[in-house]
């Protein structure tokens, strides 16, 4: 009974802590000003229309659930920062739509099996921690027949490689946490899915980001807006040798991908049908 408590207690700490991780900077700005066309992007590949049920997970500030609501879906956003949900809230009653939205953790979803008929995460179940569990929540909540879409950073991209530039910096991840960008391997995906979807397809593709004018832009941007990205600085916040040698490291990162003024950020886009039951 002991160990079950502890493992209890340490969840909701390390779901604490991902809470206030992306409760830090600005991530609606990371959003909106830069990577905005993902969601719209996932919602096409999903198919959205008019009157489907939609569960948006790991929502965000809304990147793809406002882009759903738009389509004729009827939608739930759902995240663990309710700070985030926030702003997307006021995002869609700017534009005119209407969804619901609602704190909710990926990996226990307060919902009922076979709720939906789109179930889609965009770069927002990936940094749930366990990944079998997300994905086994992600495939209960959806229907027989109905889609499960995802969008994730791969890890030989962009992003993927900022997370491990980041990697020695960061404080080791908790004991059976697994790095985000595993979301992005088409076989690891499908591992996780199993036999209980069919027709699964799966394209690498490449949003373009134009939005930095040198790599130190980009740095300065991300050491601001970024969650992941304050969090391991903040564990340098003593060793100002490391805080450069970081510093140094995701400039040059960011000035190998620059070209022509614009970068190419790799994503997988795998959507599913969940298979009848």
């Amino acid at each position: 009974m002991t160990e079950t408590a502890d493992a209890r207690e340490a969840d909701r700490a390390l779901k604490a802590k991902h809470r206030t991780m992306w409760a830090l900077g600005d991530y609606p700005a990371v959003a909106t000003q830069v990577v905005a066309g993902l969601g719209p992007a996932l919602v096409e590949a999903c198919g959205v229309k008019d009157g489907d049920r939609v569960l948006d997970v790991a929502a965000g500030s809304g990147n793809a659930s406002v882009p759903a609501a738009l389509a004729g879906g009827d939608v739930v956003a759902c995240d663990l920062t309710p700070e985030l949900l926030a702003v997307g809230r006021k995002e869609a009653e700017a534009r005119g739509v209407v969804l619901s939205w609602q704190e909710a953790d990926a990996e226990a979803l307060p919902f009922g099996d076979g709720a939906f008929d789109t179930v889609m995460s965009c770069v927002g179940v990936m940094f749930a921690p366990h990944h079998q569990t997300t994905a086994d929540e992600l495939v209960r909540v959806c229907r027989p027949g109905g889609t499960i879409g995802l969008l994730s950073w791969t890890p030989e991209g962009f992003i993927g490689q900022m997370f491990a530039t980041m990697k020695p910096y960061a404080p080791p991840p908790p004991p059976g946490a697994q790095p985000p960008p595993l979301w992005g391997n088409e076989a690891h995906v499908r591992e996780l899915l199993g036999d209980r979807v069919t027709g699964v397809e799966a394209h690498r593709r490449a949003l373009r980001v134009d939005t930095f004018g040198g790599p130190e832009e980009f740095r300065e941007f991300f050491k601001a807006a970024y969650g992941p990205t304050i969090a391991v600085y903040r564990n340098l916040a003593d060793d100002p040798e490391r805080t450069a040698a970081l510093d140094d490291a995701l400039a040059a990162l960011a000035a190998g991908a620059l070209r022509d003024g614009a970068m190419e950020w790799e994503y997988l886009l795998l959507t599913a049908r969940r298979a009848p039951a």
